[in-house]
Parts: C-alpha cells; structure tokens; sequence
C-alpha cells in the first residue's frame, strides 16, 4: 500500500453475486449422512420462489402439528398431497379453464406451483383439510416404544459380580 492510501471498508453491493460453498468434501468423509448433506445442498439452493404460497406451521401439542398453507382460487381437484421418504409434497395445478374474461387487474396468483416439507423421523400426516382458501395438513410425531426415553431403576444394597466368571462381588 502506498503512503497516502486508505483501505476502503467493505460494503455490501447490490449486485454482487451470491457465494456459493461446496459441500462435496463432507460427502467423502461421511457414511450414513447423505440425508443431512442433502438438508445442506437444499438449504443453500434456497431461492425467493419458496415463499410462494404463503404458510405456517403449528405446534398444537406435544406430538402434534398442522402446516396451513394460503390456496385461495384452487379446488380439491386442483391439489395434490404427497407423503414419502420424510417428505411432504404438495403440487398445485390450475386447471385450464377457457376464460375469456378481460382482466383490468390481475391480482390474485393461481399460478401452479409446487411445496415441499422436510418432515422429522417418525413423524406421518393424519388428515387434510381444505376450506376458505386455506389447506390445512394434520401431522403427528409417533416415536416407537423401543427409540422413547426409559428409566432405569437403580437397585440398592444388592450385591453383583464385579466381572463375569469371578466370585469377586461389588457392594452398590
């Protein structure tokens, strides 16, 4: 740098391009992760068109859930739900119509589009329902027995073998 130089802080541009990380490393060192590498790739590939439609998610008890999505101008034959391999997709398709309405303003979006949800280990749909322009998609979280948390009682005063084949007992 010269003598009469400054450094410039930097500052976000606006059109700067996005930066982009390779997770390819992470594959190679890694047995049994490809779900959470996949978790990686579609988060960084996130793009503006996910916010279409609009959605929550509830939590409306311990174990259950309800993801209400805006579908305002589509019919139950313009929707479709899928279920498989711990994701949830929903695809919506307008029908053609031959509308031959002159449109001043066009401000309600049925455009088609397609959802999808990462939905948790052990977790199903229950139910779906569709109503005043609102889907709402019923989900439950059912942990097997054998994966649930267990106590585990402690005896006292009872003697075990220290190793097993020895005679030798510790005292607990």
């Amino acid at each position: 740098m010269s003598e009469g130089a400054t450094c410039k802080p930097y500052r976000f541009q606006k059109d700067a391009p996005m930066r982009t990380y390779d997770f390819t490393p992470l594959y190679r060192a890694s047995v049994g992760f490809d779900r959470m590498a996949n978790l990686l790739d579609r988060a960084m590939t996130a793009d503006t068109a996910t916010t279409y439609p609009p959605y929550n998610i509830e939590k409306l008890g311990e174990n259950d859930y309800r993801i209400s999505i805006a579908v305002a101008g589509f019919t139950d034959a313009d929707l479709s739900i899928e279920a498989r391999e711990n994701q949830l997709i929903l695809t919506a398709r307008k029908a053609d119509a031959d509308d031959q309405r002159t449109y001043l303003h066009r401000g309600i979006a049925t455009r088609a589009f397609e959802k999808s949800f990462q939905l948790a280990d052990h977790v199903s749909v229950t139910g779906a329902t569709h109503a005043d322009g609102m889907l709402h998609i019923d989900l439950v979280r059912e942990v097997p027995e054998a994966l649930k948390p267990r106590r585990i009682e402690i005896a006292r005063g009872a003697s075990a073998p220290a190793l097993e084949g020895t005679s030798e007992t510790v005292e607990v």
